[in-house]
């Protein structure tokens, strides 16, 4: 049983800053690898962010230094932090989480969150 939930979605002009969320909470024993998708209207959800448990990152070329990915192990949250955000950002963001749920299980299983909304308009 893993939840996870995103937060800090909203509407901002072009040029601003976002902060997104997203907090594991449930049956977890350990967490690998966390990633930021996003899913424009009418397009395929494409990875935007990842970031393994020792902290390297990647990006898409299409964020690459504009977004930052981070992470609180302790606190089983993911962060995106949004800059100089364009209306091309405007879109659902989703975190994945690749969760281990119990000693005893030795397979990651990915979770998905239900999405945030980011629009990006003047």
């Amino acid at each position: 049983q893993v939840q996870l939930a995103e937060s800090g979605g909203g509407l901002v002009q072009p040029g601003g800053s976002l902060r997104l969320s997203c907090a594991a909470s449930g049956t977890i024993f350990s967490i690998n690898t966390m990633d930021w998708y996003r899913q424009a209207p009418e397009k395929e959800r494409e990875l935007v962010a990842t970031i393994t448990s020792g902290g390297r990152t990647n990006y898409a070329d299409s964020v690459k230094g504009r977004f930052t990915i981070s992470r609180d192990n302790a606190k089983n949250t993911v962060y995106l932090q949004m800059n100089s955000l364009k209306p091309e950002d405007t879109a659902v963001y989703y975190c994945n989480a690749e969760i281990q749920p119990s000693r005893t299980v030795s397979a990651y299983v990915k979770h998905w969150g239900q999405g945030t909304l980011v629009t990006v308009s003047s």
